[in-house]
């Protein structure tokens, strides 16, 4: 297996954070446009209006747990520890990264957005135990 093939999960994880960005340009261009804001309650996310702000805050999500991904992709690329089972975690990660966008974006349904939330950190810890059994050689 190429080892490199292990930063197309991430690749795939860059392309979500743009396309949120997206959204909350257009969120945020549609509430303005409307009246619904003015373009002075973006200095601050407390006056923020409800359409874009769910975005911006799905858009810090972006930034929170999949800092773990990013440096565990890059630790397994740096110790030739890139393999079928290793790059099948992290895609899907990416998955549960995607749903729970969707789910975030959209209905907002917390209970939704909540077990999605915990089946990639579940998915992104076995990941890491992996890692640490790598480390050691058992694996």
């Amino acid at each position: 297996m190429r080892q490199t093939a292990i930063f197309w999960p991430m690749l795939a994880h860059v392309l979500l954070v743009y396309i949120v960005y997206l959204v909350m340009l257009m969120r945020r261009y549609g509430a303005v446009r409307s009246g619904e804001a003015r373009v002075s309650q973006y200095k601050l996310r407390s006056t923020e209006p409800a359409s874009s702000v769910t975005v911006a805050n799905n858009l810090i999500n972006q930034f929170e747990l999949p800092v773990l991904f990013h440096v565990l992709c890059l630790a397994l690329f740096v110790t030739n520890g890139v393999n079928y089972l290793t790059l099948a975690l992290m895609w899907l990660f990416i998955v549960t990264r995607y749903v729970h966008a969707w789910v975030h974006l959209n209905r907002n349904y917390v209970p939704h957005r909540t077990g999605l939330f915990f089946l990639g950190a579940g998915i992104l810890l076995v990941a890491w135990i992996w890692f640490a059994l790598h480390l050691l050689g058992v694996v």
